[in-house]
């Protein structure tokens, strides 16, 4: 059976998508899966072991559509699975030329427009989109509430510098960037934190950045008073290889916080706009620190309220966080 996987972006919305992947290999072992993808998403679907292929969507253009439609059709896909609910995902499902096109109920849709791209849709419950995801694949006859995360092992020279910084201590990550400004949180309470980590704890903490996030990371550093140290530059491996040598990662919602929850980092969370309930950490023994249910601007990227919710969480009650999920390790 040849199986197309429909997921164009974001990194996170990806990361959560994996464990359907893992359940189709699991329930047909030789069978080719792909995934199409936004271009900016191959490096880490290189690293999800249960991927045959990875096909990508170059540009969002005309031609770019066309392009990735083309190589699309070449496979003579069995059946399409769109995971994102969208206009576009929906079209590029039903334009891979697959007979069968999988998507959720129009009532489970980001866009309604989507389902009539559709053969057949499945009812999907408002919890975690793990979850959801997995559901999707009822269709199928796959029925699989496991969530695991097939990712290859990376050797990381980053890592290793990060470990050898560390000199024996463990290993704390701190990611203050989101590409949505509505998700990040105050560095300077990032560094009170961070603080908290070195001299409580006993933790060397690491500020991770992105691309045009280095300023932000050396704010965290500098409010830190000299605990934190600023991460050296990674790539989606060496997140991976980071993550995989971490005790803790204190995160808003972005891709790296998923990533490390994949890989069963402890974790403490911090959500604003976006709902916890959905999008945050799976494991029960992850701490969430949420305003979800106080902000004004839910899934908006900007904040238009007169009071910002994320303002409202403070140092004590992040630490208090970490304690509790130190603890629980």
């Amino acid at each position: 059976m040849n199986v197309l996987i429909v997921r164009l972006g974001a990194l996170g919305d990806i990361v959560h998508a994996v464990p359907a992947a893992a359940a189709l290999r699991a329930a047909y072992p030789d069978a080719q899966i792909d995934w199409v993808a936004d271009a900016k998403h191959r490096r880490f679907l290189e690293y999800v072991t249960v991927v045959d292929r990875i096909v990508t969507l170059e540009r969002a253009s005309p031609a770019g559509w066309v392009d990735v439609t083309r190589r699309l059709r070449q496979s003579r896909y069995d059946v399409a699975l769109d995971f994102q609910g969208l206009m576009k995902s929906a079209i590029l499902a039903r334009a891979s030329g697959a007979p069968r096109v999988l998507g959720f109920s129009i009532w489970h849709l980001r866009e309604k427009g989507a389902r009539p791209f559709y053969s057949e849709s499945v009812e999907a419950d408002a919890g975690h989109v793990v979850r959801k995801n997995l559901r999707l694949l009822e269709a199928l006859d796959i029925h699989d509430d496991r969530i695991v995360f097939p990712l290859a092992d990376v050797v990381s020279s980053a890592a290793d510098d990060v470990v050898a910084a560390a000199a024996g201590t463990p290993i704390a990550l701190i990611n203050p960037g989101a590409a949505w400004p509505n998700k990040r949180w105050d560095p300077q309470r990032f560094g009170e934190v961070a603080s908290f980590l070195r001299e409580v704890r006993g933790l060397t903490p690491f500020v991770l950045w992105g691309p045009g996030e280095e300023s932000l990371a050396r704010a965290v550093v500098d409010a830190s008073l000299g605990a934190a140290r600023l991460a050296p530059p990674t790539e989606i491996g060496d997140l991976i290889a980071l993550c995989r040598r971490a005790s803790l990662l204190i995160s808003g919602d972005t891709g790296p916080l998923h990533i490390a929850a994949a890989l069963g980092v402890p974790i403490v969370s911090l959500f604003g706009p976006t709902d916890p309930a959905r999008n945050g950490p799976w494991s029960p023994r992850d701490a969430t620190i949420s305003r979800y249910d106080s902000c004004e601007c839910h899934y908006d990227r900007k904040c238009h309220a007169a009071n910002w919710c994320l303002a409202s969480i403070g140092v004590a009650e992040v630490t208090a966080a970490v304690q509790h999920r130190l603890a629980e390790r």
